[in-house]
């Protein structure tokens, strides 16, 4: 059951700065600032569900270092292993999109404190003692040559630990290259237990595509995700494989659902309409909830239910974190989403 489960997440802390009231950047005169990071968001989603999470990471020992941490701490995330060194957070900007207009994010992490991380700079086995999972995204190894290294060597180290390595592939066009991305993240495959995917990750970073369906227009058909599940199970023997599918008619009216395969069977979520208060963090939220799912030992289908509700109700939360409860995720599992008043 869940009670004693410890997940590790790896990766990099950022400062978000997001205009206001859907504003443009060019009109914006004031950012709204808060902290984030594709594996904290996720952590942070464990740590509403009751599970102990840690966060390995590098931020700069200064005032907004500790901003940072402190920032994450507050929602019952462990930063003991969150190391001090070089010389600035990374930042990234966000343009909230309404409507046609879609969202936009400009990055700003060249030369952050986590790039300079090295292999041996970590006592991986200290941070694994006692622990049950280890998860990390694709934007990690994208940071840096020697990122690329730690990554490796992270995994290496939780395979040898006993811990079950989960990977969301989480590419970023703006990070690096497919060209770039593709061996990288092949090599670290040999490593991953469960892996994690949108629809257009898997054709870009691993070569595996879906035939026959058009993201930009949200012309998905399930079906066709299960033949890149098969042959990401074929190719690299994963135990589990997860694809979130969003259907996005517009910035603001999304369609949700989630499929998961563990190599025998395929298990499809319901599927949900959403209004989109806040969009960034819903993948990293699907993959708190899968987390969490099985190491509960949830059932594959109550597993992918669980995560595609999280996800969900991320959508409606502003800020990368999915602050909702597990109670609260059960209750639109059940049916609980006419969103009508609680009084």
């Amino acid at each position: 059951m869940a009670e004693g489960k410890k997940a590790v997440f790896f990766g990099e802390l950022l400062m978000r700065l997001a205009t206001q009231r859907c504003e443009r950047f060019v009109q914006a005169r004031e950012f709204l600032i808060g902290y984030t990071g594709a594996e904290a968001n996720a952590a942070v989603s464990l740590a509403h569900y009751g599970m102990d999470a840690y966060v390995v990471s590098v931020v700069p020992d200064t005032e907004i270092g500790q901003a940072c941490v402190n920032y994450i701490r507050q929602f019952g995330v462990n930063t003991d292993y969150v190391l001090r060194g070089g010389k600035r957070l990374g930042t990234f900007y966000l343009e909230t999109g309404a409507s046609q207009r879609p969202s936009k994010v400009i990055y700003d992490r060249a030369h952050s404190s986590i790039t300079e991380l090295k292999p041996g700079m970590v006592d991986w086995e200290k941070v694994f003692s006692g622990k049950h999972w280890f998860h990390w995204s694709g934007t990690a190894p994208a940071l840096s040559d020697s990122m690329a290294a730690t990554t490796k060597e992270a995994c290496a180290a939780a395979k040898r630990g006993g811990l079950t390595v989960s990977c969301d592939l989480n590419y970023r066009r703006k990070l690096w290259t497919p060209e770039k991305a593709r061996p990288v993240m092949t090599d670290l495959m040999q490593h991953v237990d469960v892996l994690v995917g949108n629809e257009e990750d898997s054709a870009i970073v691993l070569g595996v595509a879906a035939q026959g369906v058009d993201v930009a227009k949200g012309d998905l058909d399930a079906e066709r995700y299960k033949d890149v599940a098969a042959e990401l199970h074929r190719r690299f023997a994963f135990k589990y494989v997860a694809t979130t599918l969003r259907a996005s008619l517009s910035a603001s009216e999304n369609g949700w659902s989630c499929l998961l395969s563990d190599g025998q069977q395929y298990y499809l979520s319901r599927a949900y309409r959403i209004w989109v208060v806040d969009r960034v963090g819903g993948g990293d939220a699907f993959s708190g909830g899968l987390i969490y799912g099985l190491l509960s030992g949830m059932s594959c289908q109550d597993t992918v239910e669980f995560a595609a509700a999280a996800s969900c109700l991320k959508h409606s939360i502003p800020g990368d974190f999915n602050q909702v409860s597990r109670e609260e995720v059960m209750a639109l599992v059940r049916g609980s989403g006419s969103g009508r008043i609680q009084r």
